[in-house]
C-alpha cells in the first residue's frame, strides 16, 4: 500500500483516523495504530509481516537484556544484537548480490555455483536501521529499555514512517508514545503537509518519470540531447518523489501527536557535496554520522584517517541503498567529492562565484545519479558517454518524443524551478488574514488536483521503497 494510492486515501486513511481520534486514550491510539501499522505493512505481501515481527520481538527483548547488563556481558549482548539485525538485512538484501557475483566469477572455471532468489521485503532497510538506533542508545545509556511491548512495537512499525523513512530515533518519539496532544491546530498543519507532499508526488515525480525511464531503460545508445532530458528528469523525480514521501509521513506524524524529524532542505541549492548532505536525506545522514563515522574515528584521527572513515560510511551508504555495483559507486563517488572538499577544492570553491559553486555542486550530484539510476555499470558508462556527446548529440528517440508531451516538458521546467528558486527568491510581507487566505486556496487547490489524479492514474510506487 502507498500513501498515493486510491485504497490509502480513500479507504485505509478515513478509516484510521475515525478509529483513531474516537479512541480516548493514548494507550488505546497506541493499539490503534499499531493493528493499523500492521495491516499497512502486511497489504499485498502479507508473509513479509514475519520479517518485521521478528525485528519487534528480537529488538525487545535484546534491548531489555543489554539494559540489565555492564561491563564486557553489555557490550556482548549488544554485538550479538547488531550482528543478528545486520545478518538478517543481509541474507534478504545482499544474498542475491552475493550468489550472483559469485556465480559470475566462477563461471569462466566451469564451475555452477548456482544462485539465490530471494525477494526483499518492504522497508527492511529502514526499519532495521530504527531497531540498530533503539539498541545502540539503550546501551549508550540514553535512556532505558521501554518494557511496555506496545510502545517498541509502534516505534518500529508506525506507519507513516515504516517503508521509506524518515529514519525516526526512539528518543525523538519517547515521550510522544506515552503522551500526546492531537489538537485541531496540529491537524491542520499536518493535513497541509501531507497535501503538499501528496502534490509533489503524483503532480510532479510521476509526471517526469516517464521521461527517465525511457532515457535510461529504453533507449540504447541516446544521444546527447535525450541524455540529459532523461537526467534532468530523474534529478526532478527522486527529489520530488522521495521529500513528497517524507512530507506526507511527517504531516501524518503532527496529525497524530508525533514529531518527526525534517528529511529535505532545498539540496538542489548546495554550493558542495559537503552542503548538499546536510540537506539530502537529513535523517540518514544524521544516523550514519553518529552510529558509523562518529564511532569509527570521525575527523578525530589523522587527515588520512578521517578521509578513510568518510569514504567507508559512503560506500556502505551506498550498499545500504542497493545490492548493486552502481550504488556502491555512487557511495564512491560522493565519498571521493567529500574527501576533495576537505583536501583544498572546498578552499576553491569558497573563492569562486556562487553561481559557479551551485552548478558544481549540482552537476556533481546529477553525475551521481547516473549510477543511481542505471540498472547496471554497463548502461551507467554508455550513460556518461552520451551526456559528452559520444553516441550522437541532437535525436530523440520515439519513445523519448512519445514520452515528451506539453505537460511532461512543463512540469520538468516547473519541477526544476521549484527544485532551486525557492532558496534565492526575496522573501515578501502580506497581512497574515491574506497570507492565510491564500495558503488556503493554495493547499486546496493541490489536493483537488492531486485527489483527481490518484483517483484517474496508475499505481505508482515510492521510488526508496526499494531500498
Amino acid at each position: 500500500m502507498v500513501f498515493s494510492s486510491i485504497t490509502f486515501l480513500f479507504y485505509f486513511l478515513p478509516i484510521f483516523i475515525a478509529c483513531y481520534f474516537l479512541t480516548p486514550t493514548v494507550a488505546g491510539k497506541n493499539v490503534v495504530t499499531l493493528i493499523f501499522s500492521l495491516v499497512f505493512y502486511a497489504w499485498g505481501e502479507p508473509r513479509f509481516l514475519l520479517i518485521l515481527l521478528f525485528a519487534i520481538v528480537f529488538n525487545y527483548a535484546a534491548a531489555i537484556v543489554i539494559d540489565r547488563r555492564d561491563g564486557s556481558s553489555r557490550k556482548s549482548a549488544l554485538g550479538l544484537a547488531v550482528a543478528v539485525n545486520l545478518l538478517v538485512l543481509g541474507v534478504f538484501k545482499y544474498a542475491n548480490f552475493v550468489t550472483g557475483n559469485f556465480a559470475a566469477l566462477l563461471k569462466p572455471l566451469g564451475w555452477d555455483f548456482g544462485q539465490t532468489n530471494i525477494e526483499l521485503p518492504l522497508g527492511i532497510s529502514f526499519f532495521t536501521f530504527h531497531c540498530l538506533s533503539y539498541i545502540i542508545d539503550v546501551y549508550r545509556r540514553r535512556f532505558r529499555a521501554n518494557r511496555d511491548p506496545v510502545d517498541v512495537a509502534l516505534y518500529i512499525s508506525l506507519f507513516p514512517q515504516l517503508v521509506a523513512g524518515p529514519i525516526v530515533r526512539y528518543k525523538t518519539v519517547a515521550r510522544q508514545l506515552d503522551a500526546r496532544r492531537s489538537t485541531l491546530g496540529r491537524a491542520s498543519v499536518g493535513a497541509r503537509i501531507f497535501i503538499v507532499g501528496l502534490a509533489q508526488k503524483v503532480l510532479v515525480a510521476d509526471v517526469v518519470a516517464p521521461l527517465a525511464r525511457v532515457a535510461f531503460d529504453q533507449s540504447p545508445h541516446r544521444e546527447l540531447a535525450e541524455a540529459w532530458i532523461g537526467l534532468m528528469a530523474y534529478t526532478v523525480q527522486i527529489y520530488f518523489d522521495f521529500a513528497g514521501y517524507s512530507n506526507m509521513a511527517i504531516g501524518l506524524g503532527v496529525v497524530l501527536g508525533f514529531t518527526f524529524p525534517r528529511n529535505f532542505r532545498m539540496p538542489y541549492t548546495s554550493l558542495s557535496i559537503t552542503e548538499f548532505w546536510r540537506r539530502w536525506h537529513m535523517s540518514l545522514s544524521s544516523w550514519l554520522r553518529d552510529y558509523l563515522y562518529i564511532p569509527l574515528g570521525g575527523n578525530r584521527g589523522t587527515n588520512l584517517q578521517t578521509y578513510r572513515n568518510l569514504v567507508t560510511v559512503f560506500v556502505l551508504c551506498g550498499a545500504w541503498h542497493g545490492a548493486n555495483w552502481t550504488f556502491v559507486l555512487w557511495g564512491v563517488w560522493h565519498g571521493a567529492f567529500l574527501v576533495l572538499e576537505r583536501l583544498g577544492l572546498g578552499s576553491l570553491l569558497a573563492r569562486i562565484p556562487v553561481w559557479l559553486r551551485w552548478a558544481y555542486a549540482l552537476l556533481a550530484v546529477m553525475g551521481g545519479w547516473v549510477l543511481f539510476r542505471a540498472p547496471d555499470l554497463p548502461t551507467a558508462l554508455d550513460y556518461f558517454a552520451s551526456l559528452v556527446g559520444r553516441n550522437g548529440v541532437g535525436d530523440i528517440s520515439f519513445d523519448m518524443h512519445d514520452a515528451l508531451n506539453e505537460r511532461a516538458m512543463a512540469t520538468l521546467i516547473i519541477g526544476c524551478a521549484l527544485a532551486v528558486l525557492p532558496r534565492w527568491l526575496p522573501s515578501f510581507s502580506a497581512p497574515l488574514a491574506l497570507r492565510a487566505a491564500g495558503d488556503f486556496a493554495w493547499t486546496f487547490a493541490l489536493l483537488i488536483f492531486s485527489m483527481v489524479t490518484v483517483a484517474a492514474g496508475a499505481y505508482s510506487p515510492f521510488l526508496y521503497f526499494k531500498f
